[in-house]
């Protein structure tokens, strides 16, 4: 039973290190079905809602429709944002999604902090708004899913399917590492998915308002520009 589990503790590397898909979703499909067959409930999909969580949506939508998907609520994502996951939710009914909030509303942050933390202190910003949300999320569940693709970005180019994630001490399932950007907007296209609009005006990776801006090099550039930072902490190990 669950001792014989792939789990944080008893991890000894990817089960699908020698895996060469050759299929259409490049593995996506077979280590999803993988991923709920050995997890079940207890996994849950954190969700950005970005062009990879769209694609990804869709493929669990045909493996488990209740799946649990959970949305990093921030408070300060743009409208085309909350539109979109209204969409998703009409299109797949069946699906768990949370939007999960932080402890502290903005105006309780500002108190403490000062306001706009995510200008002076974004690290501090991430932790309170996402990161630790998301291990409250997953208390409890003994692996996540995660749309990352080794393409993305440097820091983002070893991430295997199956991974172990010190950061939230669990394991961590990457479906798409294979795919492209093209590859994510092929399947959007052919199988005419909704997708945040913001994506049309050079936005190709999505975060909150004040630190999102459009994209000047890799998918990445776009985000906390000026700062020195690409990733908000969710995909770095912890301290």
């Amino acid at each position: 039973m669950k001792n014989n589990l792939l789990l944080y503790e008893n991890f000894t590397g990817d089960p699908f290190e020698e895996f060469q898909p050759e299929d259409e979703t490049k593995g996506a499909a077979q280590v999803l079905e993988w991923a709920y067959n050995t997890y079940g409930s207890s996994l849950v999909y954190a969700c950005s809602f970005g062009a990879e969580g769209i694609v990804l949506i869709d493929l669990i939508s045909k493996i488990k429709k209740d799946a649990k998907v959970v949305f990093l609520d921030t408070g300060i994502h743009f409208q085309e944002t909350y539109d979109l996951i209204n969409k998703v939710k009409d299109r797949y009914p069946e699906l768990d999604i949370e939007m999960k909030k932080p402890e502290l509303t903005l105006e309780e942050q500002s108190e403490q902090y000062g306001s706009a933390l995510w200008n002076r202190n974004p690290d501090q910003c991430c932790y309170i708004r996402k990161i630790k949300p998301l291990e409250d999320a997953l208390d409890g569940a003994t692996a996540w899913l995660s749309g990352l693709r080794r393409e993305q970005s440097p820091s983002r180019a070893n991430t295997n399917f199956v991974n172990k994630d010190d950061r939230f001490q669990s394991i961590k399932v990457c479906p798409l590492i294979h795919w492209t950007w093209e590859n994510v907007w092929d399947y959007i296209r052919v199988n005419n998915l909704d997708y945040n609009e913001l994506h049309d005006q050079d936005y190709p990776s999505i975060g909150c308002i004040p630190c999102t801006f459009k994209a000047e090099g890799d998918n990445r550039s776009g985000r906390w520009k000026g700062l020195n930072k690409t990733e908000c902490g969710l995909h770095t190990p912890g301290n």
